[in-house]
């Protein structure tokens, strides 16, 4: 107590980012098969593909294929919804494997869904290619909760959501069959992620803590002429510290 910690200097850069684009929708609906599945007649649809809904009447569907730009009207199971790009709602273990089959997935690439055997557990399935083509084929692991909302699926590591689960398999094997690599491919998504602007990121100068002096940090306001180092946001951080550790000798003027 009595040194703050910020007072150093940095060679790091500082990254700042403009307001950001807004993204692709956070869930999406893809097609769990061609359409139509039978005859000769040309397809409208392709399994794994990104959907987009022109209407919904509860059994059925109207849908536009990304891949064709036809127009069909389907029964609502022959979509799943995706969210988070990886979690899929409402399909089956067999589907998940056909899905992940798909020969634009590699090693490694996984989804989870609603387990169809255990009420409030997930599945988490995943794609493992070898050299030989006939020893490809899809792992499945229980992903099970606890009391307090986390998930785990071996009991020894715990996690607070999937989302930590997957950022950890993703980085580490652990027990899997092999580490995770990416979603399960849908076609198209990346056609309507691109069609997006990508927000760019501002590099700002290093900054040299020495040359700050307190008046920058508690300066009330910017003007549209201040081009300080110091960004509003950590301004008002470093203030917030300063406030909470009032008394104490932090020598921060040099």
């Amino acid at each position: 107590m009595g040194t703050c910690p910020i007072r150093c200097q940095s060679n790091m850069t500082i990254l700042e980012n403009p307001p950001v684009t807004p993204a692709l929708p956070d869930s999406m609906i893809i097609s769990l098969c061609n359409y139509p599945s039978f005859g000769r007649t040309e397809l409208s649809m392709y399994i794994g593909e990104l959907l987009t809904i022109i209407s919904d009447d509860g059994d059925f569907m109207m849908v536009r294929s990304t891949t064709t730009g036809r127009e069909s009207y389907v029964p609502t199971n022959y979509t799943a919804k995706v969210t988070h790009r990886w979690l899929f709602t409402g399909i089956s273990r067999y589907k998940a494997e056909e899905l992940l089959m798909q020969p634009n997935n590699e090693s490694g690439a996984f989804l989870i869904r609603e387990s169809e055997t255990n009420r409030d557990c997930y599945s988490l399935s995943i794609l493992r290619r070898t050299n030989s083509s006939y020893q490809h084929c899809v792992k499945h692991y229980r992903i099970s909760p606890l009391q307090n909302g986390w998930v785990y699926i071996s009991p020894g590591l715990t996690f607070p959501s999937l989302h930590h689960l997957v950022e950890h398999y993703s980085e580490s094997v652990d027990g899997l069959c092999c580490r995770l690599t990416g979603p399960c491919f849908v076609q198209g998504y990346d056609n309507a992620r691109e069609a997006r602007p990508v927000p760019t990121t501002v590099r700002r100068p290093t900054i040299n803590w020495k040359d700050i002096s307190r008046s920058v940090i508690f300066r009330r306001k910017r003007t549209e002429s201040d081009n300080s180092l110091v960004s509003e946001g950590l301004r008002e951080a470093i203030s917030s510290y300063l406030q909470m550790t009032e008394g104490n000798d932090h020598s921060w003027d040099t």
